[in-house]
């Protein structure tokens, strides 16, 4: 048997959940976003840049979440279950910031894991993917960040995550190709070792 589930399903319960918020300097970030705004020649006293720092460094607090998050926590509640077959919970919307530019990259996760004698409800599938995209990333790693989790704190006997997603660095500057989707894979344990496996996890997440 293959479980599987729209990730859409539980977007109004996810929306709901408050974000975790680190320690944040927020009289520093305000500071360094004025500073900032000065030396690219704007006038911070402006009606509309006036209150600009404090709402960046709330931003910034929101975005950043994931460095107050454990996504242990999420992926050790889990419950017995005799379950062999795939797990697979697609289309997961997530979005993060490039490390490099500072700018988004939005996109979709989908996850596949083969459970040992466990497994864990989907809504910490997504709010693992979260925890790993809150915070200033690559996508290279992201992705190998959730599937590595899966197979530490899991105990999964393999694991395959795919990310989708837009980066704006692609899209509004530099070269500007609004249009480029990347795509980025992880493959660990089963599905690494047995190609039929891998297959039928890249076919189900691809549907």
């Amino acid at each position: 048997m293959i479980a599987q589930c729209s990730a859409l399903e539980m977007h109004d319960q996810l929306s709901c959940s408050p974000p975790n918020t680190p320690h944040i300097d927020s009289a520093a970030a305000e500071r360094a976003v004025r500073d900032l705004l000065v030396a690219l020649g704007q006038d911070v006293q402006s009606s509309g840049l006036r209150d600009t720092p404090r709402r960046v460094a709330k931003m910034y607090r929101e975005l950043f979440s994931g460095f107050g998050e454990d996504p242990a926590l999420h992926l050790s509640r889990t419950f017995p279950e005799h379950c062999d077959e795939i797990v697979l919970l697609r289309d997961i919307d997530f979005a993060s910031m490039c490390e490099h530019h500072l700018l988004p990259f939005i996109g979709r996760a989908h996850i596949a894991y083969l459970p040992a004698d466990r497994v864990v409800g989907l809504s910490k599938l997504a709010r693992t993917v979260d925890a790993f995209a809150r915070r200033p990333q690559v996508q290279e790693r992201l992705t190998a960040q959730i599937a590595d989790a899966l197979m530490t704190h899991l105990n999964a006997r393999g694991a395959l995550v795919v990310i989708e997603s837009e980066h704006f660095c692609m899209k509004i500057r530099g070269v500007n190709k609004p249009n480029s989707v990347m795509v980025t894979s992880a493959v660990r344990g089963h599905f690494k070792t047995n190609t039929a496996a891998r297959a039928e996890a890249m076919t189900l997440l691809q549907r």
